[in-house]
């Protein structure tokens, strides 16, 4: 390992040894979970503001805040006798090489879409080689995590689902069902049921992850950046408010409208 990386690690076990940091040294896998939840999240939005401004200052950071997960986790790991970051480092590298036989081997994989349709294959090679017990499963879709966020779970879930061929051939099919949808949702409403309201709108949600899908879109980054849009129109609006010496409550919405269209118009 690198001079700077050894030096962390020193320095989380030297926050986990006696006389270190009380709290560090309380920390177990699940208690830090939420954490590694928080840094990903931080930097998935660092990645954002990178990708916009062009100033990489605040992903440098969010990265190290991520990185100390992991080393947290292996610190954790060393103590209980359970692994080291050497061997998290050796297991990744090892993956690499196998997930990728088209460069450290003969295999011929020339596109990107080929490696992603031998990626199955290469996973379970993985497997054999490592010598990893595999968990039995009831499904093929066990191998999707209870914990994703649920536009990635509705993504990963109809993408196990298609690999057997449980798909819709095309677009237009699910721009059928997305229509269907709304009009299921619209008799929900009109029919005042509750509970079917809150079901018709996560098949809605759910038919518009597989047409994310089909067009080769990722569905959570698609919202991420609507949000992020939301947030500087909304912000254009405050702050237009703000110069005339009004606020958002005694504006009226067609006023707040008007000024949405500006920062639109501004932004194209």
């Amino acid at each position: 390992m690198s001079k700077s990386f050894d030096e962390l690690i020193a320095v989380m076990e030297r926050l986990r040894a006696p006389g270190g940091c009380p709290w560090d040294a309380e920390q177990t896998y699940l208690s830090l979970s939420r954490y590694l939840i928080e840094e990903t999240y931080e930097t998935v939005d660092a990645i954002h503001e990178a990708t916009e401004t062009g100033d990489t200052a605040n992903l440098k950071e969010e990265l190290g805040d991520l990185l100390l997960q992991v080393v947290f986790h292996s610190t954790i790991g060393k103590e209980r006798g359970d692994f080291t970051i050497d061997e998290v480092a050796e297991g990744t590298a090892k993956k690499l090489v196998l997930r990728h036989p088209h460069v450290f081997g003969d295999a011929n994989l020339a596109r990107a879409q080929d490696v992603l349709d031998n990626w199955d294959k290469l996973k379970a090679d993985e497997r054999a080689v490592s010598g990893k017990v595999e968990k039995v499963k009831g499904s093929i879709l066990e191998e999707v995590p209870l914990q994703f966020p649920a536009l990635l779970e509705g993504l990963k879930l109809t993408t196990k689902a298609a690999k057997v061929g449980f798909d819709w051939e095309n677009a237009e099919q699910i721009f059928d069902k997305i229509a269907e949808e709304i009009a299921e949702l619209r008799t929900a409403i009109e029919r005042k049921e509750e509970d079917n309201i809150s079901e018709e709108i996560g098949d809605l949600l759910f038919a518009v992850v597989n047409l994310a899908r089909h067009l080769d879109v990722e569905p959570e980054t698609a919202l991420n950046q609507t949000n992020r849009k939301f947030r500087k129109r909304f912000k254009f609006i405050e702050e237009q408010l703000k110069t005339s010496g009004r606020t958002l409550e005694d504006s009226t919405l067609a006023e707040m409208d008007e000024l949405w269209n500006k920062a639109k118009a501004a932004a194209k």
